[in-house]
């Protein structure tokens, strides 16, 4: 089955398309499921705004949007509802309200930012140092036994701003994958930043290192497009390579995620 649970919409703020153009694209790209999982709101007990996520008076139309077209376009595709979280220990009660109030169906872990973004940068920019790699670790580690998450999300974007894949990023990685192994947890094969990487000659993520070290750690590996762009949908190049890759590696896979209800 073709799946994608990982689809933003542009209430992020960096995403391009309506809600029913990334339905319109799935369908068109052959999708059999398509899950959204925008970027979470958080309810901040400070003053901080984020500029990458909706606000949470956005969350009801969210909901309310793709519910409709999950009802209007039932006979061509599956859609479910979602969110990509971070694990961030002081609003997870807020969280899980949202969940009951809302029925989600399923919650992302994307390990952005350690604990709150209100004061810890983005992992994707700021992972330069070995201090920093410990606290991507910790926050994936921390989460993934949570409990809340369905599946973590690009799992090796500390890549796209440390160095090199060197001992540390061994250490840190082995850590990670015994954990979602040993939780069954699925780790995401995101094909988000394969463009970038092909454009510029460089290996962000996917990084092959850090799957080696998943599928040597029995890992199970699901495909995630990250799209921000509805037009992501419709070309199979990358979905298509990350399967040949996958099947290269001889990593567990699975196309479907656990969902809440």
């Amino acid at each position: 089955m073709k799946t994608n649970y990982h689809t933003h919409t542009t209430r992020c703020m960096h995403a391009t398309g309506s809600d029913e153009d990334f339905v319109c694209s799935a369908i068109k790209g052959g999708y059999e499921e398509l899950g959204f999982s925008d970027h979470s709101p958080w309810k901040y007990r400070t003053d901080y705004v984020a500029d990458m996520r909706m606000l949470p008076d956005e969350l009801p139309g969210y909901v309310e949007s793709l519910r409709s077209l999950q009802e209007k376009y039932k006979d061509k595709i599956s859609i479910k509802v979602g969110l990509e979280c971070e694990y961030f220990p002081e609003y997870i009660a807020w969280l899980k309200e949202q969940i009951k109030e809302f029925q989600l169906d399923y919650i992302l872990f994307g390990n952005h930012h350690y604990h709150t973004d209100e004061k810890f940068p983005y992992f994707g920019k700021h992972t330069d140092s070995r201090d920093m790699l410990d606290l991507y670790e910790e926050s994936a580690v921390e989460g993934m036994e949570s409990g809340l998450f369905a599946c973590l999300a690009h799992p090796d974007l500390f890549m796209r701003s440390y160095p090199e894949f060197d001992h540390h990023c061994t250490i840190i990685s082995r850590h990670i994958c015994r954990t979602a192994a040993r939780l069954n947890i699925p780790l995401e094969y995101n094909v988000g930043y394969m463009a970038y990487n092909e454009a510029q000659g460089i290996e962000t993520y996917p990084s092959p290192k850090f799957w080696h070290i998943a599928a040597n750690e029995n890992c199970t590996a699901i495909i995630g497009l990250d799209a921000h762009n509805n037009i992501e949908l419709e070309t199979s190049k990358y979905y298509d390579r990350a399967v040949e890759e996958l099947k290269a590696l001889k990593i567990n896979t699975t196309d479907t995620i656990k969902f809440l209800r």
